[in-house]
C-alpha cells in the first residue's frame, strides 16, 4: 500500500495537541509538520484509475443511485431549524468568496485555501479584501465522504490556511456535491451543519441544513440549493424556499449555488436542468424577484456563460484535477428545447465569454496524458500488465503446437473469456460526458476500435513472447518469467495504449473526464471573490492561479490567524478575465 502523504519542510521537534476549536488551533501553532502536530495527514492527489478506486468508487456511485433515495437525510432536516441567515459588512456592502471541488490533493487545496485566507490580495491592480462570508460549492472531499478524508483533505488544510478566528469573524456556508452524498450526507452535516457553535478553521459555520438561504446586503439574496446529485429537490426543502420566497420581491436579485453546472451538462443530458428550472420557475419567479447569476462547481475548471437576463458561471478549480475546457460549446440553450423545462420556460440562448484555462491551453493539457497516466497511476499499468500477461499466456499456450491436448483446454477456454472482458470492457469503458447522456454510434466504434487495439498489442507480444527462450522452460517457470519480465513491459506499453485512446477519444467528445483524471493535473485553479456595494452593484473577480505550491515551510508569523505554512515560492494570482459587474 503506498503512502500518499505530502512531505513539508520545517523543524523535526513534535508537540501533539489538537483541539476541535479555531481559537485553540491558533494557539497551539504547530512546531513541525509532523501530521500529529498539524492535526491532520497532507495526502497527494487521489490517482483516479488507481484498480481499487475504481472499484470501490463505482460501488459507491452504484449504491448512490439505487439507495439514495431510501437514505435521504434531508427528509430529517426539519429537526435542524429553518433559519434564514444575514451576512452585511460594516460599510453596509459585503466581501463574499465561492470555492468547489476543493478536497483533493494538499498541494493544490492548500494553494487556494491559503489565498482565501489571506487578509487582502493584489491582483492585476486590485485591492481584494478577505471575504467576510466563504461559500463551499460542492464536492468538499474526494474520492468518497468519510470524517477521516474531510480532516485530512478539507478541514485540516482550511483551518492551516486560517488557523483562528480575524476580527471579522468570517462565515462559511456549504452545499453538498455528488462524492459528499456518498456516505448518505452523514459526514457532511456532521461538519457543517450547526447542532452547537462550530468552527472551520477560522471560518464559523452557522447553516441548519444541507441547504440554505442568506440575505445580502441591497435586498440581495443567496441560495444553496441540494439536489442529492442531480436527483429532485426534497418536499421540506421546497418548503423551507417558500418561507424565504415570502421575503423575496420584485426588488430582489437572486444568486442560486448548485451542485453542478446542468445548464452546460443539458446538452448532452437534457433533462438535466430541469430541478433548476423548476425551482426557479415555482420558487422565484412569482416573488417577481431576479435571478441574476447561477454558479456552480463539479466541472473542474471556469468557464461564464452571458444571456440577456443572467449569467451562468462554472468555478470548479479549488483543487481537484483539471476538467478540459476546449470542448465546451460556444452557444447554449437554457433550458433545452423538446423538454419539460422548454414547455414551461422560455428558452434563451447564453454565449461562452470567458474559460479558464484558454482553449490552447486546455488542448496542450491533454497531451501530457502519455507521460501524466502511468506516473499517476501506476497500479493502472500493473492491472493492465497483469491483464495481458494472461491474454498473452493463453494466446500463447493455444497458437503453440507443442501444447498437449489438456494444456490446449487449459488455454482455450480463458483465450475466449479474456477476449470477451477485453472487448465488452473497452467497449462500456467509452461513455458519454455525463451520467444519464446517450451512447452514440462515435461511443462504440471507439470503444470497439480501442478493444481491438489492445488484442492487436496483446497477439504482438505473444509473438515476442514465443520467439524468446523464456517459453522452452519447464511449466511453470514461463508464467514466472512471463509475470517478471513479460508483465512490466506490457503494462507500460498498454498504459500508453490506453492514453493515446483517450487522446483520440477525447477529440470526439468522449471519456475527456477520464483523460483528465487520468493526469491528475494540480494546476490552473481558481476561485470567486465578489463584492456587494451598498448601493446593489455587483462585481465578480474570477480569481486564477497558473501553477500551485509545491514545497512548504512553517510560516515565521506567530499571529493568530496567520497561515501555519507558507509557500517556499509565492503564489502569483491573476484575474482569469475582467472583473464582471452586475449593477442593480
Amino acid at each position: 500500500m503506498t503512502d500518499d502523504r505530502i512531505p513539508v519542510d520545517g523543524p523535526d521537534d513534535a508537540d501533539c495537541r489538537d483541539d476541535d476549536s479555531a481559537d485553540a488551533g491558533a494557539a497551539r501553532r504547530p512546531r513541525s509538520t509532523d501530521p500529529l502536530e498539524l492535526g491532520f495527514t497532507p495526502r497527494k492527489p487521489v490517482p483516479w484509475l488507481a484498480p481499487l478506486l475504481l472499484i470501490s468508487t463505482g460501488l459507491r456511485t452504484l449504491l448512490a443511485v439505487l439507495f439514495g433515495a431510501y437514505l435521504d437525510k434531508r427528509e430529517l432536516q426539519n429537526a435542524f431549524g429553518d433559519g434564514i441567515f444575514r451576512q452585511v459588512g460594516p460599510d453596509g456592502g459585503l466581501w463574499l468568496d465561492y470555492v468547489a471541488d476543493l478536497g483533493d490533493g494538499f498541494n493544490a487545496t492548500y494553494s487556494v485555501a491559503y489565498l482565501l485566507a489571506q487578509p487582502e490580495l493584489e491582483v492585476d491592480g486590485h485591492r481584494l479584501p478577505r471575504a467576510r462570508t466563504l461559500v463551499m460549492g460542492g464536492d468538499q472531499v474526494y474520492p468518497s465522504a468519510s470524517y477521516a478524508a474531510y480532516e485530512d483533505r478539507c478541514k485540516g488544510p482550511y483551518q492551516a490556511a486560517l488557523p483562528g478566528t480575524p476580527p471579522e469573524r468570517p462565515t462559511l456556508f456549504a452545499v453538498p456535491g455528488n462524492h459528499d452524498w456518498y456516505d448518505g450526507l452523514t459526514a457532511f452535516l456532521r461538519l457543517f451543519v450547526r447542532t452547537r457553535d462550530r468552527h472551520f478553521g477560522g471560518w464559523g459555520t452557522g447553516q441548519s441544513r444541507s441547504y440554505f438561504a442568506v440575505e445580502l446586503p441591497a435586498d440581495w439574496w443567496l441560495l444553496g440549493l441540494d439536489d442529492q446529485s442531480g436527483s429532485y429537490l426534497d418536499d421540506p426543502q421546497l418548503t423551507y424556499f417558500d418561507a424565504v420566497a415570502r421575503k423575496l420581491g420584485p426588488q430582489s436579485r437572486v444568486i442560486i449555488a448548485v451542485p453542478a453546472p446542468t445548464w452546460v451538462k443539458a446538452v448532452d443530458h437534457p433533462t438535466a436542468y430541469d430541478s433548476i428550472d423548476y425551482f426557479v420557475r415555482t420558487i422565484v419567479t412569482p416573488t417577481g424577484a431576479r435571478v441574476r447569476l447561477l454558479v456552480s462547481g463539479d466541472l473542474h475548471h471556469y468557464a461564464r456563460y452571458a444571456g440577456p437576463d443572467r449569467q451562468l458561471i462554472t468555478c470548479g478549480s479549488g483543487g481537484a484535477y483539471l476538467y478540459p475546457t476546449h470542448h465546451l460549446p460556444e452557444r447554449i440553450e437554457v433550458p433545452p428545447r423538446d423538454t419539460l423545462s422548454r414547455r414551461a420556460s422560455r428558452t434563451r440562448a447564453y454565449d461562452l465569454m470567458a474559460r479558464y484555462p484558454e482553449k490552447a491551453r486546455s488542448r496542450r493539457y491533454g497531451w501530457g496524458v502519455f507521460g501524466r497516466l502511468p506516473l499517476r497511476n501506476p497500479g493502472f499499468g500493473t492491472l493492465l500488465g497483469g491483464l495481458h500477461t494472461l491474454l498473452m499466456l493463453a494466446m500463447a499456450g493455444v497458437a503453440a503446437n507443442r501444447a498437449s491436448g489438456t494444456e490446449q483446454r487449459l488455454f482455450s477456454v480463458p483465450l475466449v473469456a479474456m477476449l470477451m472482458v477485453t472487448m465488452l470492457g473497452a467497449a462500456f469503458f467509452a461513455k458519454p460526458p455525463s451520467a444519464g447522456g446517450k451512447r452514440h454510434v462515435r461511443h462504440w466504434l471507439l470503444g470497439v476500435g480501442h478493444g481491438l487495439a489492445h488484442v492487436a498489442l496483446a497477439a504482438a507480444g505473444t509473438w515476442a513472447w514465443l520467439s524468446l527462450p523464456f517459453y522452452d522452460w519447464s511449466w511453470p517457470l514461463p508464467a514466472a518469467a512471463a509475470a517478471v519480465v513479460y508483465g512490466p513491459v506490457i503494462g507500460f506499453l498498454a498504459a500508453e495504449l490506453v492514453a493515446a485512446y483517450l487522446l483520440v477519444a477525447g477529440a470526439f467528445g468522449v471519456n475527456l473526464n477520464e483523460l483528465f483524471a487520468g493526469q491528475g493535473i494540480e494546476d490552473a485553479k481558481a476561485f470567486l471573490r465578489m463584492r456587494i456595494d451598498p448601493d446593489g452593484t455587483l462585481t465578480i473577480y474570477p480569481i486564477a492561479v497558473d501553477r500551485v505550491a509545491r514545497d512548504w515551510k512553517l510560516n515565521p508569523d506567530a499571529s493568530p490567524t496567520a497561515s501555519w505554512l507558507a509557500p517556499k515560492t509565492p503564489l502569483t494570482p491573476h484575474l482569469a478575465e475582467p472583473p464582471i459587474t452586475l449593477r442593480p
